[in-house]
């Protein structure tokens, strides 16, 4: 372990899924981490799992909504006394959000408030302590930003919001905060569900062959990209969307 890497990190939707890979990732790295979540038996049961209890903290978190994200960053502050860096992962999908003719406007407010606003509102009250410690923000996207299935609309639109928002702010807030965004393909997180939900994963060796690197992603496979953007050594890189999918948009397809 890196114990050098002393930096204070906070992940939004930490708990759970590619987010607590991102997290478990960073601790490895020698990272002080903040896990900023909505679900309390998630993010208790990572502190448990996890340990590091001098460098991991679970705040819980509604990035939605003004004064959670205002008190998150005031207890990350009082706790470690500085952040340097921001990692947006915190989303729902679109459970319910039928043809665009039925979808509710309620349905469509939830996604794009957690998705998207809430990024807007842990930026806007991280960047005081992220410009002091020229610090660095990455976004998690999807690729559906970039390509959709049926009735994904409101999914769709907040990450492609996402990479939107991740370019227009890394030339408002550069040069002293970086900001980049990954966008994951199919990647697992069956192994990364908290303890009553989870479950192995069920995939078939189609799954896996039909991506051009041989297999379905792995939480680890974003945490690494992550961690690299939030480090010096991406100190020249800003504004970008890095595409982590195997592949797959790469790969034309065709009906036989």
């Amino acid at each position: 372990m890196n114990t050098t890497w002393n930096k204070v990190v906070i992940v939004t939707g930490g708990a759970q899924g590619i987010g607590k890979g991102i997290v478990s990732h960073l601790l490895e790295k020698g990272a002080r981490v903040v896990i900023a979540d909505h679900d309390e038996e998630a993010g208790k049961e990572c502190v448990g799992e996890f340990g590091y209890e001098d460098r991991l903290l679970f705040l819980p978190t509604d990035v939605g909504d003004e004064e959670s994200v205002k008190e998150c960053i005031t207890r990350t502050i009082t706790r470690f006394k500085r952040i340097d860096g921001l990692v947006n992962n915190a989303a729902i999908a679109d459970p319910g959000f039928e043809s665009i003719e039925k979808a509710s406007l309620a349905k469509w407010q939830k996604v794009i408030r957690i998705n998207l606003t809430g990024c807007f509102l842990t930026v806007k009250y991280s960047c005081p302590h992220l410009r002091r410690t020229k610090g660095a923000i990455v976004n998690i996207s999807s690729t559906r930003a970039h390509q959709s299935e049926p009735n994904t609309e409101a999914y769709s639109a907040s990450k492609g919001g996402l990479v939107a928002l991740t370019h227009s702010l890394a030339i408002s807030l550069g040069p002293d905060i970086r900001v980049n965004c990954i966008s994951p393909g199919w990647i697992e997180v069956c192994d990364w569900k908290k303890k009553r939900i989870r479950e192995l994963p069920d995939l078939r060796e189609i799954d896996h062959l039909q991506h051009p690197v041989g297999r379905v992603g792995d939480p680890v496979d974003i945490a690494s990209m992550t961690g690299f953007l939030l480090s010096e050594e991406a100190g020249f890189i800003t504004g970008q969307d890095f595409i982590i999918d195997g592949g797959m948009t790469r790969k034309m397809i065709y009906a036989e």
